[in-house]
């Protein structure tokens, strides 16, 4: 049932400017800020200047009769402030351009829609599922459902019925929204047995002329808007999955962090071809660009032959001539692209940029590797699971020495650990530093006890007893965590601790084990004061606790770190490494892995991996049993579910010890 209102019409409170005035004094911002972001371009935050104009021009907005009012979401405020007629988002493949002008009154007027739909009943703090294509659409319904001061629940369109209905049931949606393209899918969602059926309506698809100009006046009006947020499901591996919410304070630090730490800029044009319902796809990739003023082009579902000719067209011949995918030449006029100067993505994507470029075209390959130079691609991420060294090292010469930058992340907390963006910075294996605003700790797997910083002079205080490295998992805490798992406070208590009474609020237990270590020489020694957040030791990944961390014999193996060596050997493809219960060892090293047909000989055997992995594991490292298969089931994120990965490939009746 819809809640009833928190506040009322006369509780609003709206920031007045008439509006030649208005005009005036935003257009002298425009012009007073860039003249100080020249004057102090060495000494002021990019971000900091942007704020400043943000809070400048969006208080600025003319509230004239008829205006729209919405609530002065920080978000909202940000996308009022940038140039109406930079380009917000581009559909790839269609090449519709759409502008920040046009984007705060299409917002309004989905709101609107999405009031109708409900009958003009209050939505603060209601659900609102929706299932929409990578778009400008998803965007702005996004942005509405947000500034309804609702829930913004995305749905994934692969998903079976019965997967999307547990999310309705379980989010309690009061709303489900779906674009013209998945209109059969809600329909089938909602014929499943719905604890509660939510009011539905078809999005119509948008018609906007891309102009840059609003078709009504916006204003931003001092309402509470306490209700917004955005609740994501994580993948759920052994249990059903779990709502995580993040109130839009939350999504607004984690911008604010990101957007400080990576330097988004209006100059960034960002290649999105991710999954948007996600942490990666929506935060990274939507609304810190958003934020920044970037733009935004979609391309999904990843293809990458696709995406190698769209990072190539900028820099493909300008003689009217294009280079097709499959060899042949047509003549054309069009205006190339941009380049493309931000990519993040997962590791699976830069696997198979990689295995694709080599059957490019001569000139598209050529011009392909132009666009990924560092000259060109500003920063290209990767993340939301391990990276191969072998991939980085691959992407590294192809593209003349673009390094990627690897980061930490999850769900419930946005990304918490980050490599900086000079080169010198991006540690292989390693995920860098705390962002801003993220405090991180280290509780030691073992004690229990807190894993103190590393000495000034030595990393003594990192080993324990025997010589070895203390391993923690990873406690994270501020303003940029969740705030629940939604209708689960059993689950939310379980993974908070209390402060110790620092009065600086609770930690929340990520499951993930990591060790500290001193940065190399040439790290952290960024002159940049923008790039200050990365000093100090580094973090490295070890793996979950729960599925990565094998203890086999009394020791305790990184199952991260045995992939990353046997990626390594080229007679691998791909690698997966698990732990196999065993009856004399607890458990043992396992490793599944796909051949590289090309490297591998016919009847490479696990005797013979042993033999390559003997100069670079502890001998208890290197896996004991292996298995060759031809598929290793991932997720969207490019992720592996390695319990089942265990019970489908090891018999359940085997004890891993090799007969």
């Amino acid at each position: 049932m819809i809640a009833p209102s928190a506040l009322s019409l006369a509780n609003r409170r709206l920031t007045t400017f008439p509006g030649a005035l208005a005009a005036a004094a935003a257009a002298s911002s425009i012009v007073v800020t860039a003249a100080a972001a020249a004057r102090n371009e060495t000494r002021v935050h990019p971000a900091k200047l942007l704020l400043q104009s943000h809070r400048c021009r969006a208080r600025m907005l003319s509230t004239k009769a008829g205006t729209t009012l919405l609530p002065r979401l920080p978000i909202l405020e940000a996308v009022a402030a940038h140039d109406p007629k930079s380009t917000v988002v581009v559909h790839s493949l269609s090449g519709r351009r759409f502008t920040y002008g046009e984007l705060l009154g299409d917002v309004a007027r989905a709101r609107e829609r999405l009031r109708e739909a409900v009958g003009g009943k209050p939505l603060t703090g209601e659900r609102v599922a929706f299932l929409i294509e990578n778009s400008y659409d998803y965007v702005v319904m996004f942005l509405a459902i947000m500034a309804a001061r609702a829930i913004a629940v995305p749905l994934s369109p692969p998903f079976p019925a019965p997967e999307l209905q547990y999310i309705l049931d379980q989010s309690a949606a009061s709303v489900l929204i779906s674009s013209p393209k998945f209109a059969a899918k809600a329909r089938e969602v909602l014929a499943t047995d719905l604890q509660q059926r939510p009011v539905y309506f078809e999005l119509p698809k948008h018609t906007g002329s891309g102009s840059g100009n609003t078709n009504e006046a916006v204003s931003l009006a001092d309402q509470d808007f306490s209700g917004a947020g955005l609740m994501l499901y994580t993948s759920g591996t052994t249990n059903r999955p779990k709502g995580v919410l993040l109130p839009e304070h939350v999504l607004t630090a984690q911008c604010r962090s990101l957007h400080q730490a990576w330097e988004y800029s209006p100059a960034d044009h960002l290649l999105h071809v991710l999954p948007l319902h996600h942490i990666h796809g929506t935060v990274n990739a939507v609304l810190t660009p958003l934020f920044a003023g970037s733009s935004i082009e979609f391309m999904f579902p990843f293809n990458a032959d696709a995406v190698w000719k769209r990072f190539a067209a900028p820099f493909l011949p300008t003689d009217g001539t294009t280079h097709t995918l499959n060899g042949t030449t047509t003549t054309t006029t069009t205006t190339p692209p941009p380049p493309v100067t931000f990519f993040t993505v997962v590791p699976t994507v830069y696997s198979r940029l990689l295995s694709s470029h080599k059957s490019l075209p001569p000139a598209v390959q050529a011009a392909a590797r132009e666009a990924i130079a560092p000259r060109h691609l500003r920063v290209n991420i990767s993340g939301s699971a391990a990276l191969p060294t072998p991939v980085k090292a691959a992407w590294a010469d192809l593209s003349g020495g673009n390094v990627l930058l690897e980061r930490y992340g999850m769900t419930e907390v946005g990304m918490a650990l980050s490599c900086g963006l000079s080169f010198a910075d991006r540690v292989d294996a390693s995920v860098g530093w705390p962002l801003p605003s993220v405090e991180v700790r280290l509780v030691d797997t073992d004690t229990g006890a807190v894993i103190p910083q590393p000495n000034n002079d030595n990393n003594d205080n990192q080993l324990d007893a025997r010589g070895r490295e203390r391993a923690g998992e990873i406690q994270l805490r501020g303003p940029t965590i969740f705030r629940e798992y939604w209708r689960n406070p059993d689950a939310t208590a379980r993974e908070f601790v209390d402060d110790a009474g620092d009065g600086r609020g609770p930690w929340f237990k990520t499951g993930d084990v990591a060790v500290r270590r001193p940065a190399p020489d040439a790290a952290g020694l960024s002159k940049d004061a923008r790039q200050a957040w990365a000093r100090g030791p580094m973090y490295f990944i070890l793996g979950r606790k729960s599925a990565d961390i094998i203890k086999t014999g009394g020791e305790k193996v990184s199952a991260l770190e045995v992939e990353r060596e046997l990626l390594a050997l080229p007679e691998v493809a791909e690698a997966a490494v698990v732990a196999v219960p065993s009856g004399n060892w607890g458990h043992k090293v396992g490793a599944v892995v796909i051949l590289d047909p090309e490297r591998a000989q016919a009847g490479w055997t696990p005797l013979e991996m042993r033999r390559a992995l003997k100069s670079r594991l502890a001998a208890y490292k290197i896996p004991q049993v292996m298995r060759v298969v031809d598929h290793i089931p991932r997720n969207a994120m490019g992720k592996i579910n390695k319990k089942e990965l265990v019970k489908a490939i090891f018999a359940e009746d085997m004890s891993g010890d090799e007969k």
